[in-house]
């Protein structure tokens, strides 16, 4: 992505933030993954966490989308 960004989400692994990235461009909202990671050689220096970026224009439209998600992921497991 060029120009200004935004942060919408910070995760725990590359592979979240690809998830919810995903999830924003299926929408057509354009997003991008930032991580200080080597671009996924070290994921041991995730621990800072992985960001989702987008643009500005794009913030509130992104948040709703990752919250409509959160909302409707249920608990893990099942049990």
């Amino acid at each position: 992505m060029e120009g200004a960004t935004v942060s919408v989400a910070v995760v725990t692994s590359r592979t979240e933030a690809e998830l919810i990235v995903g999830l924003l461009r299926s929408h057509g909202l354009r997003a991008a993954v930032a991580a200080d990671d080597a671009g996924g050689q070290y994921p041991q220096l995730q621990m800072e966490g992985v960001r989702v970026l987008v643009a500005p224009s794009d913030e509130a439209s992104a948040r709703r989308f990752i919250a409509a998600a959160d909302d409707t992921a249920g608990p893990v497991g099942g049990g």
